[in-house]
């Protein structure tokens, strides 16, 4: 997760807060399609078209990646190994 601090957050949290919703609204089938378009909306707004600017913008999108996979897939996944045995 971004370490920014609080008072940077309160800001986008209640903006992020009614997207979420609004998605949970959604069918599941058609959420991650939507949800991609936000995240590519809100890339393609505020990363020019420069190799600095995109290169950045990949940056991003792979910390948020490895991040996910970090903090909320890694624990799962060894969650369910002490649940159900290695492999």
């Amino acid at each position: 997760m971004p370490y920014i601090p609080p008072s940077k957050r309160e800001k986008y949290d209640s903006l992020i807060e009614e997207l979420s919703y609004m998605l949970k609204d959604e069918k599941s089938y058609e959420s991650d399609g939507i949800l991609n378009y936000i995240i590519s909306k809100l890339i393609h707004l505020n990363y020019s078209l420069t190799y600095f600017s995109q290169n950045r913008a990949i940056g991003v999108l792979e910390c948020i990646k490895q991040e996910q996979y970090r903090r909320v897939t890694a624990p799962y996944e060894d969650q369910k190994i002490k649940e159900n045995g290695d492999i």
